[in-house]
Protein backbone atom coordinates (compact mmCIF):
# COMPACT_ATOMS: atom_id res chain seq x y z
CA UNK A 1 0.00 0.00 0.00
CA UNK A 2 1.24 3.48 -0.89
CA UNK A 3 1.04 5.76 2.19
CA UNK A 4 2.70 8.78 0.57
CA UNK A 5 -0.61 10.48 -0.21
CA UNK A 6 -1.75 10.03 3.40
CA UNK A 7 1.53 11.30 4.81
CA UNK A 8 1.41 14.40 2.65
CA UNK A 9 -2.24 15.22 3.31
CA UNK A 10 -2.98 18.31 5.41
CA UNK A 11 -6.60 19.04 6.32
CA UNK A 12 -7.92 22.55 5.45
CA UNK A 13 -8.03 23.72 9.07
CA UNK A 14 -4.44 22.69 9.77
CA UNK A 15 -3.34 24.12 6.44
CA UNK A 16 -4.92 27.46 7.30
CA UNK A 17 -3.20 27.46 10.69
CA UNK A 18 0.21 26.58 9.19
CA UNK A 19 -0.17 29.29 6.56
CA UNK A 20 -0.99 31.81 9.30
CA UNK A 21 2.06 30.80 11.33
CA UNK A 22 4.41 30.94 8.34
CA UNK A 23 3.10 34.32 7.19
CA UNK A 24 3.20 35.65 10.75
CA UNK A 25 6.86 34.69 11.18
CA UNK A 26 7.74 36.06 7.74
CA UNK A 27 5.93 39.33 8.48
CA UNK A 28 7.74 39.72 11.80
CA UNK A 29 11.11 39.22 10.07
CA UNK A 30 10.28 41.63 7.25
CA UNK A 31 9.03 44.38 9.56
CA UNK A 32 12.08 43.95 11.83
CA UNK A 33 14.43 44.28 8.86
CA UNK A 34 12.54 47.34 7.63
CA UNK A 35 13.05 49.05 10.97
CA UNK A 36 16.79 48.23 10.94
CA UNK A 37 17.17 49.58 7.40
CA UNK A 38 15.32 52.81 8.25
CA UNK A 39 17.50 53.34 11.35
CA UNK A 40 20.68 52.81 9.32
CA UNK A 41 19.47 55.28 6.67
CA UNK A 42 18.62 57.76 9.38
CA UNK A 43 22.12 57.56 10.84
CA UNK A 44 23.90 57.73 7.46
CA UNK A 45 21.84 60.67 6.25
CA UNK A 46 22.35 62.66 9.42
CA UNK A 47 18.69 62.53 10.32
CA UNK A 48 17.28 62.87 6.81
CA UNK A 49 15.56 59.73 5.56
CA UNK A 50 14.29 59.15 2.04
CA UNK A 51 10.85 57.70 2.73
CA UNK A 52 10.17 56.72 -0.88
CA UNK A 53 10.88 53.06 -0.11
CA UNK A 54 8.34 53.16 2.69
CA UNK A 55 5.70 54.96 0.64
CA UNK A 56 2.16 53.88 1.42
CA UNK A 57 -0.93 53.71 -0.73
CA UNK A 58 -3.22 56.38 0.74
CA UNK A 59 -6.45 54.53 -0.08
CA UNK A 60 -6.73 50.79 -0.77
CA UNK A 61 -9.82 48.63 -1.37
CA UNK A 62 -9.76 44.84 -1.19
CA UNK A 63 -12.47 42.60 -2.65
CA UNK A 64 -12.37 38.83 -2.23
CA UNK A 65 -14.97 38.07 -4.92
CA UNK A 66 -16.38 39.53 -8.11
CA UNK A 67 -19.84 39.50 -6.51
CA UNK A 68 -18.94 42.55 -4.43
CA UNK A 69 -18.19 44.89 -7.31
CA UNK A 70 -21.74 46.28 -6.97
CA UNK A 71 -20.70 47.48 -3.50
CA UNK A 72 -17.36 48.98 -4.45
CA UNK A 73 -18.11 50.43 -7.88
CA UNK A 74 -20.03 53.48 -6.55
CA UNK A 75 -17.13 54.19 -4.19
CA UNK A 76 -14.52 53.81 -6.94
CA UNK A 77 -16.61 56.05 -9.20
CA UNK A 78 -16.68 58.72 -6.49
CA UNK A 79 -12.88 58.57 -6.08
CA UNK A 80 -12.54 58.89 -9.85
CA UNK A 81 -14.95 61.82 -9.89
CA UNK A 82 -12.88 63.63 -7.24
CA UNK A 83 -9.61 62.75 -9.03
CA UNK A 84 -8.25 61.08 -5.90
CA UNK A 85 -5.81 58.18 -6.49
CA UNK A 86 -7.12 54.83 -5.23
CA UNK A 87 -5.94 51.24 -5.56
CA UNK A 88 -8.42 48.37 -5.84
CA UNK A 89 -7.07 44.87 -5.20
CA UNK A 90 -9.21 41.88 -6.08
CA UNK A 91 -8.85 38.15 -5.50
CA UNK A 92 -11.10 37.42 -8.49
CA UNK A 93 -9.52 37.20 -11.91
CA UNK A 94 -12.94 37.83 -13.50
CA UNK A 95 -13.79 40.86 -11.36
CA UNK A 96 -15.65 43.42 -13.55
CA UNK A 97 -13.46 46.11 -11.99
CA UNK A 98 -10.54 44.94 -14.12
CA UNK A 99 -12.39 46.07 -17.26
CA UNK A 100 -13.04 49.59 -16.03
CA UNK A 101 -11.21 52.47 -17.76
CA UNK A 102 -10.35 54.63 -14.78
CA UNK A 103 -7.69 57.34 -14.73
CA UNK A 104 -7.27 57.72 -10.96
CA UNK A 105 -8.37 54.26 -9.79
CA UNK A 106 -5.90 51.42 -10.34
CA UNK A 107 -7.52 47.95 -10.37
CA UNK A 108 -5.28 44.90 -9.88
CA UNK A 109 -5.79 41.13 -9.58
CA UNK A 110 -3.55 39.95 -6.72
CA UNK A 111 -4.19 36.21 -6.94
CA UNK A 112 -6.67 33.89 -5.28
CA UNK A 113 -6.81 32.38 -1.81
CA UNK A 114 -3.58 32.35 0.20
CA UNK A 115 -1.72 34.22 -2.53
CA UNK A 116 -4.07 37.17 -2.10
CA UNK A 117 -3.85 37.05 1.68
CA UNK A 118 -0.06 36.92 1.56
CA UNK A 119 -0.10 40.13 -0.49
CA UNK A 120 -2.53 41.76 1.93
CA UNK A 121 -0.51 40.78 4.97
CA UNK A 122 2.39 42.89 3.67
CA UNK A 123 0.28 45.75 2.30
CA UNK A 124 1.36 49.35 2.85
CA UNK A 125 -1.62 51.68 3.03
CA UNK A 126 -3.07 54.53 4.99
CA UNK A 127 -6.61 53.16 4.88
CA UNK A 128 -7.80 49.74 3.71
CA UNK A 129 -11.53 49.30 2.99
CA UNK A 130 -13.02 45.81 2.66
CA UNK A 131 -16.25 43.88 3.01
CA UNK A 132 -14.38 40.67 3.92
CA UNK A 133 -14.93 39.51 7.51
CA UNK A 134 -12.36 37.57 9.56
CA UNK A 135 -9.51 40.08 9.61
CA UNK A 136 -6.72 38.83 11.91
CA UNK A 137 -8.64 35.59 12.57
CA UNK A 138 -7.45 33.18 9.87
CA UNK A 139 -5.12 33.76 6.91
CA UNK A 140 -5.71 37.49 6.63
CA UNK A 141 -3.56 39.27 9.21
CA UNK A 142 -3.33 42.96 10.02
CA UNK A 143 -0.31 44.45 8.30
CA UNK A 144 1.90 46.64 10.47
CA UNK A 145 2.10 48.99 7.49
CA UNK A 146 -1.65 49.62 7.26
CA UNK A 147 -2.83 52.41 9.55
CA UNK A 148 -6.60 51.91 9.55
CA UNK A 149 -8.85 49.01 8.56
CA UNK A 150 -12.44 49.88 7.60
CA UNK A 151 -15.25 47.38 7.05
CA UNK A 152 -18.23 48.09 4.82
CA UNK A 153 -21.24 45.79 4.69
CA UNK A 154 -22.34 43.84 1.64
CA UNK A 155 -25.94 44.08 2.86
CA UNK A 156 -28.20 45.93 5.29
CA UNK A 157 -28.36 42.79 7.44
CA UNK A 158 -27.60 42.20 11.10
CA UNK A 159 -23.94 42.43 12.13
CA UNK A 160 -24.41 39.47 14.49
CA UNK A 161 -24.97 37.13 11.55
CA UNK A 162 -21.33 37.23 10.49
CA UNK A 163 -19.32 34.11 11.20
CA UNK A 164 -17.84 34.28 14.69
CA UNK A 165 -15.20 36.99 15.27
CA UNK A 166 -15.87 38.42 11.79
CA UNK A 167 -15.53 42.11 12.71
CA UNK A 168 -13.51 41.92 15.93
CA UNK A 169 -10.26 43.41 14.67
CA UNK A 170 -11.38 46.15 12.30
CA UNK A 171 -10.74 49.74 13.37
CA UNK A 172 -13.98 51.10 11.92
CA UNK A 173 -17.25 49.96 10.40
CA UNK A 174 -19.43 51.90 7.97
CA UNK A 175 -23.10 51.37 8.80
CA UNK A 176 -26.24 51.36 6.69
CA UNK A 177 -28.63 51.45 9.66
CA UNK A 178 -28.88 51.49 13.44
CA UNK A 179 -29.55 47.76 13.90
CA UNK A 180 -25.94 47.11 12.90
CA UNK A 181 -24.58 49.50 15.53
CA UNK A 182 -26.58 47.94 18.37
CA UNK A 183 -25.18 44.45 17.98
CA UNK A 184 -21.62 45.62 17.30
CA UNK A 185 -21.69 47.44 20.64
CA UNK A 186 -23.36 44.44 22.32
CA UNK A 187 -20.55 42.17 21.10
CA UNK A 188 -17.88 44.60 22.32
CA UNK A 189 -19.37 44.39 25.81
CA UNK A 190 -19.48 40.59 25.80
CA UNK A 191 -16.02 39.91 24.37
CA UNK A 192 -13.40 42.25 25.86
CA UNK A 193 -10.81 41.15 23.30
CA UNK A 194 -12.71 42.94 20.56
CA UNK A 195 -11.19 46.14 19.22
CA UNK A 196 -13.42 49.13 20.07
CA UNK A 197 -14.56 50.29 16.68
CA UNK A 198 -15.33 53.68 15.22
CA UNK A 199 -18.83 53.54 13.72
CA UNK A 200 -20.10 55.90 11.05
CA UNK A 201 -23.45 55.94 9.25
CA UNK A 202 -23.10 56.21 5.48
CA UNK A 203 -26.08 54.26 4.08
CA UNK A 204 -25.87 51.59 1.38
CA UNK A 205 -24.14 52.46 -1.90
CA UNK A 206 -25.25 49.37 -3.78
CA UNK A 207 -28.88 49.82 -2.73
CA UNK A 208 -28.69 53.44 -3.89
CA UNK A 209 -27.56 52.27 -7.32
CA UNK A 210 -30.20 49.54 -7.41
CA UNK A 211 -32.92 52.07 -6.63
CA UNK A 212 -31.68 54.39 -9.39
CA UNK A 213 -31.78 51.51 -11.86
CA UNK A 214 -35.27 50.52 -10.77
CA UNK A 215 -36.55 54.04 -11.34
CA UNK A 216 -35.64 53.81 -15.02
CA UNK A 217 -36.11 50.07 -15.64
CA UNK A 218 -38.81 48.71 -17.93
CA UNK A 219 -41.43 46.30 -16.64
CA UNK A 220 -40.43 42.67 -17.39
CA UNK A 221 -42.13 41.04 -20.38
CA UNK A 222 -43.79 37.86 -19.12
CA UNK A 223 -47.06 35.95 -19.28
CA UNK A 224 -47.23 34.46 -15.78
CA UNK A 225 -46.17 35.14 -12.21
CA UNK A 226 -42.49 34.68 -11.34
CA UNK A 227 -41.29 33.20 -8.05
CA UNK A 228 -37.68 33.73 -7.00
CA UNK A 229 -36.07 31.26 -4.59
CA UNK A 230 -33.07 33.08 -3.13
CA UNK A 231 -31.08 30.96 -0.72
CA UNK A 232 -28.24 31.61 1.67
CA UNK A 233 -25.69 28.83 2.19
CA UNK A 234 -24.92 26.37 4.96
CA UNK A 235 -26.88 23.73 6.81
CA UNK A 236 -29.63 26.15 7.82
CA UNK A 237 -30.29 27.45 4.29
CA UNK A 238 -33.54 26.84 2.49
CA UNK A 239 -31.95 24.68 -0.23
CA UNK A 240 -30.11 22.54 2.31
CA UNK A 241 -33.27 21.94 4.34
CA UNK A 242 -36.08 21.89 1.78
CA UNK A 243 -34.42 22.08 -1.65
CA UNK A 244 -36.12 19.29 -3.59
CA UNK A 245 -39.46 19.41 -1.80
CA UNK A 246 -39.80 23.17 -2.20
CA UNK A 247 -38.84 23.14 -5.88
CA UNK A 248 -41.33 20.35 -6.61
CA UNK A 249 -44.11 22.21 -4.79
CA UNK A 250 -43.37 25.39 -6.74
CA UNK A 251 -43.29 23.59 -10.08
CA UNK A 252 -46.88 22.47 -9.47
CA UNK A 253 -48.02 26.11 -9.38
CA UNK A 254 -47.36 26.53 -13.09
CA UNK A 255 -45.51 29.76 -12.41
CA UNK A 256 -42.05 30.68 -13.64
CA UNK A 257 -39.52 29.56 -11.02
CA UNK A 258 -36.03 31.06 -10.67
CA UNK A 259 -33.63 29.41 -8.23
CA UNK A 260 -30.70 31.61 -7.21
CA UNK A 261 -28.35 29.95 -4.68
CA UNK A 262 -25.79 31.95 -2.73
CA UNK A 263 -22.47 32.09 -4.65
CA UNK A 264 -20.74 30.35 -1.74
CA UNK A 265 -22.95 27.30 -2.28
CA UNK A 266 -21.02 26.56 -5.49
CA UNK A 267 -17.82 26.58 -3.43
CA UNK A 268 -18.80 24.95 -0.14
CA UNK A 269 -21.83 22.87 -1.17
CA UNK A 270 -20.89 21.49 -4.57
CA UNK A 271 -22.48 18.03 -4.09
CA UNK A 272 -25.81 19.61 -3.07
CA UNK A 273 -25.81 21.99 -6.03
CA UNK A 274 -24.96 19.21 -8.48
CA UNK A 275 -27.66 16.95 -7.04
CA UNK A 276 -30.39 19.60 -7.20
CA UNK A 277 -29.47 20.83 -10.68
CA UNK A 278 -29.40 17.27 -12.01
CA UNK A 279 -32.76 16.36 -10.45
CA UNK A 280 -34.39 19.67 -11.40
CA UNK A 281 -32.79 20.74 -14.69
CA UNK A 282 -33.57 24.01 -16.40
CA UNK A 283 -36.66 24.00 -18.54
CA UNK A 284 -39.36 26.27 -19.89
CA UNK A 285 -40.47 27.41 -16.43
CA UNK A 286 -37.48 26.60 -14.23
CA UNK A 287 -34.09 28.31 -14.34
CA UNK A 288 -30.96 28.40 -12.17
CA UNK A 289 -29.52 31.89 -11.89
CA UNK A 290 -25.85 32.68 -11.23
CA UNK A 291 -25.68 36.20 -12.66
CA UNK A 292 -23.04 38.43 -11.09
CA UNK A 293 -25.68 41.18 -10.99
CA UNK A 294 -28.96 40.15 -9.35
CA UNK A 295 -30.94 43.20 -10.47
CA UNK A 296 -32.78 41.54 -13.36
CA UNK A 297 -34.03 38.54 -11.37
CA UNK A 298 -35.12 40.74 -8.46
CA UNK A 299 -36.96 43.04 -10.86
CA UNK A 300 -38.58 40.11 -12.67
CA UNK A 301 -39.87 38.33 -9.57
CA UNK A 302 -43.37 38.97 -8.21
CA UNK A 303 -42.51 37.35 -4.90
CA UNK A 304 -39.38 36.02 -3.19
CA UNK A 305 -38.98 32.90 -1.07
CA UNK A 306 -35.85 32.99 1.05
CA UNK A 307 -34.36 32.10 4.44
CA UNK A 308 -31.97 34.25 6.49
CA UNK A 309 -30.18 35.58 3.39
CA UNK A 310 -29.65 39.33 3.44
CA UNK A 311 -31.08 39.53 -0.09
CA UNK A 312 -34.48 39.64 1.59
CA UNK A 313 -33.77 43.27 2.46
CA UNK A 314 -32.59 44.17 -1.05
CA UNK A 315 -35.81 42.80 -2.48
CA UNK A 316 -38.27 44.05 0.13
CA UNK A 317 -36.76 47.49 0.73
CA UNK A 318 -35.76 48.46 -2.82
CA UNK A 319 -38.32 46.63 -4.97
CA UNK A 320 -41.07 46.86 -2.32
CA UNK A 321 -42.53 43.42 -3.08
CA UNK A 322 -43.87 40.62 -0.84
CA UNK A 323 -41.65 37.97 0.73
CA UNK A 324 -42.04 34.47 2.13
CA UNK A 325 -39.31 33.41 4.52
CA UNK A 326 -38.87 29.73 5.31
CA UNK A 327 -38.71 28.31 8.81
CA UNK A 328 -35.31 26.62 8.69
CA UNK A 329 -34.69 26.35 12.47
CA UNK A 330 -31.63 28.55 12.14
CA UNK A 331 -28.48 27.24 13.82
CA UNK A 332 -26.71 30.16 15.53
CA UNK A 333 -23.61 28.25 16.63
CA UNK A 334 -21.23 29.37 13.81
CA UNK A 335 -22.20 33.05 14.14
CA UNK A 336 -21.60 35.95 16.51
CA UNK A 337 -25.33 35.73 17.17
CA UNK A 338 -24.59 32.67 19.34
CA UNK A 339 -23.30 35.06 22.03
CA UNK A 340 -26.53 37.06 22.07
CA UNK A 341 -30.12 36.37 23.04
CA UNK A 342 -32.11 35.35 19.98
CA UNK A 343 -34.59 38.10 20.85
CA UNK A 344 -31.80 40.60 20.28
CA UNK A 345 -31.36 39.55 16.66
CA UNK A 346 -33.00 42.30 14.68
CA UNK A 347 -32.91 40.33 11.45
CA UNK A 348 -35.45 37.80 12.68
CA UNK A 349 -37.62 40.54 14.12
CA UNK A 350 -37.53 42.36 10.78
CA UNK A 351 -38.49 39.19 8.90
CA UNK A 352 -41.79 39.14 10.76
CA UNK A 353 -42.55 42.70 9.69
CA UNK A 354 -41.61 42.45 6.00
CA UNK A 355 -42.52 38.85 5.19
CA UNK A 356 -44.79 35.92 5.92
CA UNK A 357 -43.38 32.76 7.47
CA UNK A 358 -43.49 29.63 5.31
CA UNK A 359 -43.73 26.29 7.09
CA UNK A 360 -43.01 22.94 5.49
CA UNK A 361 -46.66 22.07 6.04
CA UNK A 362 -47.59 25.00 3.77
CA UNK A 363 -45.94 23.48 0.70
CA UNK A 364 -49.12 21.70 -0.43
CA UNK A 365 -51.01 25.03 -0.45
CA UNK A 366 -48.15 27.19 -1.66
CA UNK A 367 -49.94 28.45 -4.79
CA UNK A 368 -52.84 29.86 -2.76
CA UNK A 369 -50.41 31.44 -0.28
CA UNK A 370 -48.42 33.09 -3.09
CA UNK A 371 -51.54 34.39 -4.86
CA UNK A 372 -53.01 35.89 -1.69
CA UNK A 373 -49.79 37.56 -0.62
CA UNK A 374 -49.22 39.14 -4.04
CA UNK A 375 -52.78 40.48 -4.30
CA UNK A 376 -53.34 41.66 -0.74
CA UNK A 377 -49.73 42.62 0.14
CA UNK A 378 -50.52 43.14 3.85
CA UNK A 379 -46.95 43.98 4.90
CA UNK A 380 -46.29 47.11 2.87
CA UNK A 381 -46.33 49.29 6.01
CA UNK A 382 -43.90 46.93 7.72
CA UNK A 383 -41.48 47.22 4.82
CA UNK A 384 -41.55 51.00 5.07
CA UNK A 385 -40.80 50.79 8.79
CA UNK A 386 -37.86 48.44 8.36
CA UNK A 387 -36.56 50.51 5.44
CA UNK A 388 -36.26 53.55 7.69
CA UNK A 389 -34.29 51.49 10.24
CA UNK A 390 -31.82 49.85 7.87
CA UNK A 391 -31.24 52.29 5.04
CA UNK A 392 -29.95 55.65 6.24
CA UNK A 393 -29.24 58.51 3.82
CA UNK A 394 -30.73 57.01 0.62
CA UNK A 395 -28.79 58.18 -2.43
CA UNK A 396 -25.82 59.51 -0.42
CA UNK A 397 -23.77 56.43 0.52
CA UNK A 398 -20.91 56.69 -1.98
CA UNK A 399 -20.34 60.36 -1.20
CA UNK A 400 -20.51 59.78 2.56
CA UNK A 401 -18.16 56.77 2.32
CA UNK A 402 -15.50 58.72 0.46
CA UNK A 403 -15.97 61.72 2.76
CA UNK A 404 -15.26 59.47 5.74
CA UNK A 405 -12.18 57.88 4.16
CA UNK A 406 -10.70 61.22 3.08
CA UNK A 407 -11.31 62.88 6.44
CA UNK A 408 -9.94 59.90 8.34
CA UNK A 409 -6.80 59.86 6.19
CA UNK A 410 -6.23 63.56 6.89
CA UNK A 411 -6.67 62.90 10.60
CA UNK A 412 -4.16 60.01 10.55
CA UNK A 413 -1.63 62.11 8.65
CA UNK A 414 -1.96 64.98 11.12
CA UNK A 415 -0.86 62.65 13.93
CA UNK A 416 2.47 61.77 12.32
Amino acid sequence: MNYSGILLYIDPGTGSMLFSVIVGVAAAVVFFLQKIILKVKFMISGGKVDTASAKKIPYLIFSDNKWYWNIFKPVCDEFEKRKIPLEYWTAAENDPALKEKYEFVKCEFIGEGNKAFARLNFAKAGILLATTPGLDVYQWKRSQNVDWYVHTYHSTGDSALYRMFGLDYYDAVLLSGNVQEKNIRNMEKIRPTIRKKELTYVGSAYMDVMKERLNTAKSPDKSTKTVLVASSWGKSSILSRFGGELIEALQKTGYEIIVRPHPQSFVSEIPLMEELQKKYPEGEKLSWNRDNDNFDVLNRADIMITDFSSVIFDYALVFDKPVLYADTSFDLSPYDAWWLDREGLYTFDAHKRIGQKLEKSDFENIKDIIDKLIVEDPLRAGRAEVRSERWEYPGEAAVRTVDYLVNKYKELESRR
